[in-house]
């Protein structure tokens, strides 16, 4: 039997997962739609991705990441939990030697990561505005009714990007009504819109951010071509895409897993099959005192297998 590892990048709007085989290369990899639904979206992930994996293919390890990554470690049974910083770095370090910086812009959150000589060094998270963020583009182009896979095409036909205001989601979707009715066509609107994510995403979460190439374009929106022209006109040289840009989080958590398994010897990865485990989650507050703590319970199959929330620890419970 071959090893290998498995990761799993569950976020707002997508969640990725993979398996990677010794060497770290990737073997297969899932896209797939949150759409609210965490919990069976990992279950049903985990069984395509079982019947997709060759059959002498053994999961030795296993992690989780993203959002919702110690809800999914309870579901799968993960040997690591670790944040989307740590997965995204050690993603890109392993597909490029010597990177500086990592752009990630996502659905709903977009980031970014500065090493230096392999380390971490500083980073910056942008979760309040979505207009530097992917769901803004979706939410444009369906506006202008464009499949969002053929935005960058539209982009890059642009003769004369339109200036829009992009500080703000909201202002900028009043200000791309405005040059429409202006007669501006749609190509160069849609060019001034991927100009405009990129202004935002460099005056926030890259604001005095110390910026140096090799740069790393990662997430959902890299496969944007306007994006990436767009963001090489900012920075004034060429960013690199790495050829699984999509799925990066979810093979660093995977990278982390082996690394993990290796030294503690054995995996708690409950397999592929999960789809028949009942998994439910409820809340209380706690009266105990005037924090009023929401405390969050984890069942499986009706057994209590975890329970957070509570700042005093009364009633904290690790996933058993």
């Amino acid at each position: 039997m071959k090893s290998g590892y498995l990761g799993v990048d569950v976020g707002s709007v997508s969640t990725n997962i993979v398996v990677i085989d010794e060497q770290g290369e990737l073997l297969v990899g899932k896209y797939l739609r949150t759409n609210g639904k965490p919990i069976q979206t990992v279950q049903e992930g985990l069984h395509t991705i079982g019947e997709e994996i060759a059959p002498d293919i053994e999961i030795k390890g296993a992690g989780t990441t993203g959002s919702a990554r110690y809800l999914t470690s309870m579901i799968i049974g993960a040997d690591i939990v670790k944040n989307e910083i740590t997965a995204h770095a050690i993603a890109a370090s392993r597909a490029v030697e010597g990177v500086q910086t990592i752009v990630e812009i996502g659905g709903q959150d977009s980031k970014i990561i500065i090493l230096r000589d392999g380390v971490v060094t500083d980073f910056a998270m942008n979760t309040v505005c979505a207009a530097g963020t992917g769901s803004f583009l979706d939410q444009q182009a369906a506006r202008l009714c464009i499949p969002i896979e053929q935005f960058g095409d539209y982009a890059l036909r642009a003769k004369n990007p339109v200036r829009i205001a992009g500080r703000c989601a909201v202002f900028a979707e009043s200000d791309m009504v405005h040059k429409q009715q202006l007669g501006y066509n749609t190509e160069d609107i849609v060019a001034g819109l991927c100009e405009a994510l990129i202004r935002n995403y460099m005056n926030n979460v890259g604001k005095g951010k110390d910026i140096k190439p090799p740069v790393l374009f990662q997430g959902g929106v890299a496969a944007n071509k306007g994006l990436v022209k767009a963001l090489n006109q900012e920075l004034g040289y060429e960013v690199i895409i790495p050829p699984q840009f999509g799925v990066m989080g979810a093979i660093g958590v995977a990278l982390l897993a082996q690394e993990k398994v290796r030294r503690k010897g054995y995996t708690d990865f409950k397999g592929f099959n999960i789809q028949e485990i009942q998994f439910k989650t409820t809340s209380f507050e706690c009266k105990g005192c005037a924090n009023a703590c929401e405390v969050v319970q984890f069942y499986e199959n009706k057994n209590l297998i975890a329970r957070w929330g509570d700042r005093c620890g009364k009633w904290e419970m690790e996933a058993m």
